[in-house]
């Protein structure tokens, strides 16, 4: 579909020149390749992790503590703290909390979709400087460094803990 889109375009553009198809492939491609690349780089690096069974040792250490939904969010919040990409984060953390599901209690459908809202809550929490998120709020607001880390940075952790804290509310009733 996205194939027929593009030659409909070229075709009903009117212009037929090589050089301009080109410009106009060059710079989806410059847009959507990073994308790309992050997601199969998160993808590749979860895979890694489920490889090496971290899945279970997290599980078989923190199963005890009946954190339950904090631990995906914990995990995602973490990561994303450190390397900056939310679609890494998100992936990574999937990747790690998947086979731990059943032994926190959450391998209900309910408890997979609160799962899957956690992590997202985490993956949103603290863009700072590593993320490019913040860069762009900072750049189009026109904001400086000292001035986003104060606004964003702490936004975002308060929006992260919202969302978790909704998260675990809707789970503690419905659980």
């Amino acid at each position: 579909a996205l194939f027929a889109g593009v030659f409909l375009a070229f075709r009903l553009k009117g212009e037929n020149k090589k050089e301009t198809h080109f410009n106009w492939v060059s710079s989806g491609l410059r847009e959507a390749g990073i994308i790309i690349l992050i997601t199969g780089a998160g993808g590749a690096f979860g895979a890694i992790l489920r490889a090496t069974g971290i899945g279970d040792i997290i599980g078989s250490s923190f199963s005890d503590l009946q954190i339950g939904l904090l631990l995906p969010f914990l995990i995602a919040a973490v990561l994303k703290s450190a390397q900056g990409s939310s679609t890494v984060s998100i992936i990574t953390t999937a990747a790690i909390v998947a086979p731990i599901l059943v032994s926190f209690g959450l391998d209900s459908a309910l408890g997979r979709v609160l799962t899957v809202l956690s992590i997202g809550a985490g993956a949103m929490t603290v863009s700072h400087l590593n993320d490019s998120f913040f860069w762009v709020v900072a750049q189009f607001t026109e904001m400086d460094t000292k001035t986003a880390l104060k606004s964003q940075t702490v936004s975002t952790l308060l929006q992260g803990l919202t969302g978790i804290v909704i998260i675990m509310i809707i789970g503690w009733i419905f659980i």
